[in-house]
């Protein structure tokens, strides 16, 4: 039973941020499971750079752009050449970085947690340096097509895969 409620955490942690909508996207680590049929699952599994992953039975496949849900049910579809009644569930293991670049202390790549905001990420990236402007940050989407940076405040949600700048104040 514990260990039930261990594989229901990240699913519960992900529904409560609004991750069930998270599409999977090129340096996600996932885990494909089928239920009693342990050599067509899949253990971490990161996604390639076209968003591609290997399920045994299927071959390669491209899940970037898909929900784990829509990745649940593809999988299923495809097992129903092969199996009666394939049960099929998919956790994300690892979220794709995020980025914070600009005035702080330590600019780089970070692995994502869910729940994360800019402050926590600027404080993961060591803080602001002085001369940061902290109404100054902006954030590019990296599931958004445009790829444009949009302005945001301390409190604002971050999302695997985004560009956080901290732009540099001149006063």
């Amino acid at each position: 039973m514990l260990l039930g409620l261990m594989l229901c955490a990240p699913l519960v942690a992900a529904v409560e941020t609004g991750m069930s909508n998270y599409h999977l996207g090129a340096g996600d680590t996932i885990s494909v499971y089928v239920y009693d049929e342990k050599e067509l699952s899949v253990e971490k599994a990161r996604l390639s750079d076209a968003g591609t992953i290997f399920i045994p039975m299927l071959g390669e496949i491209k899940v970037s752009g898909m929900t784990v849900s829509e990745l649940e049910s593809s999988v299923v579809n495809g097992l129903k050449t092969y199996l009666v009644n394939p049960r099929v569930t998919v956790f994300i293991v690892e979220y794709r970085d995020i980025f914070v670049n600009g005035q702080v202390y330590k600019p780089g790549s970070y692995p994502y947690q869910p729940g994360l905001t800019v402050l926590k990420a600027v404080a993961i990236a060591g803080g602001f340096k002085d001369r940061a402007a902290k109404t100054q940050v902006t954030i590019i989407h990296e599931q958004f097509e445009m790829n444009a940076p949009v302005r945001v405040d301390l409190s604002s949600p971050v999302m695997p895969g985004d560009i956080i700048i901290v732009e540099e104040s001149f006063f």
